[in-house]
């Protein structure tokens, strides 16, 4: 009997946040070890399924490095990194297209409908949805900066009831134009700005944002964001991570989430309790 009315206390726990966010968007960026392990992997579609159900409009945006570095090492095409970005060919954007667009985007649909929640894969290029211009061609190749979201056909699929499901590749500008590879965290942040979502949430791999005594902020602003950026506190992957939180609450998102993917069910954790699990972003 107790674990029943535990299992009760839970439910009337999480009721003022479901009826705080029902018709809300949350875009949720969708990484690290999160999307590798088989057991986290379901975990998560479970979270995104129950999310849906109770009102939420999930609309996810995945990265996927590591899958494109194993596909690049077994078709043997030469990949490296500057300042922590792949430079990307004509080869390798095949493959980073192949590999986002293809491989990652619909194992993620199939796994969120067999779970039984409606997802449709897409990409930036569709409907040319994502625009970007070069962030350095010499240097980068066909790595692109985001200038512009039309959020009509995502917008679309939520007032059909699907979960947009979207691979982080844009759209060149120019006929023939290959497109161009999009960090995932910074597409991210641009598409929750376009839809003025209630919520974006990272998951990564880490707890969260992390002081110099390694322990987590719980919430910070852009003052105290600059700051850390100033003292090396914040730096690496996390850079791109918080940047993108700044577009985006910025651009009117009321709050943006760090969370540790590698916490089961991390996402109802930080959506349906007081507490959450990672570090918030606001103005």
């Amino acid at each position: 009997m107790k674990k029943k009315l535990d299992q009760v206390k839970v439910l009337l726990d999480a009721l003022p946040y479901i009826r705080r966010y029902s018709d809300e968007v949350f875009v949720i960026k969708y990484g690290g070890s999160a999307q590798t392990s088989p057991e986290l992997k379901d975990k998560f579609a479970r979270d995104i399924v129950l999310m849906y159900l109770v009102g939420i409009k999930p609309v996810i945006v995945h990265g996927g490095g590591p899958a494109i570095g194993e596909m690049l090492g077994r078709l043997q095409i030469d990949s490296h990194f500057i300042d922590g970005l792949r430079v990307t060919d004509g080869k390798v954007m095949e493959v980073v297209e192949m590999v986002l667009s293809g491989s990652i985007n619909k194992e993620i649909t199939a796994l969120l409908n067999e779970h039984g929640a409606p997802a449709l894969g897409i990409c930036g290029k569709d409907a040319s949805m994502l625009k970007a211009k070069p962030v350095d061609t010499e240097k980068y190749g066909y790595v692109g900066d985001i200038t512009e979201v039309d959020p009509r056909v995502i917008n679309n699929l939520v007032a059909e009831k699907f979960i947009p499901v979207i691979a982080p590749i844009a759209t060149g500008q120019m006929s023939g134009h290959p497109g161009f590879n999009v960090n995932a965290d910074i597409a991210a942040g641009h598409i929750a700005a376009s839809l003025k979502a209630r919520k974006i949430i990272f998951m990564t791999d880490i707890p969260g944002v992390m002081n110099s005594d390694k322990e987590i902020i719980h919430t910070l602003n852009e003052g105290q964001i600059g700051m850390l950026k100033t003292q090396g506190t914040i730096a690496g992957g996390m850079i791109p991570k918080v940047d993108a939180c700044l577009h985006a609450v910025n651009g009117g998102v009321n709050k943006a989430h760090i969370i540790d993917g590698r916490i089961e069910h991390a996402l109802l954790l930080e959506v349906f309790t007081s507490e959450g699990v990672g570090t918030v972003i606001k103005l």
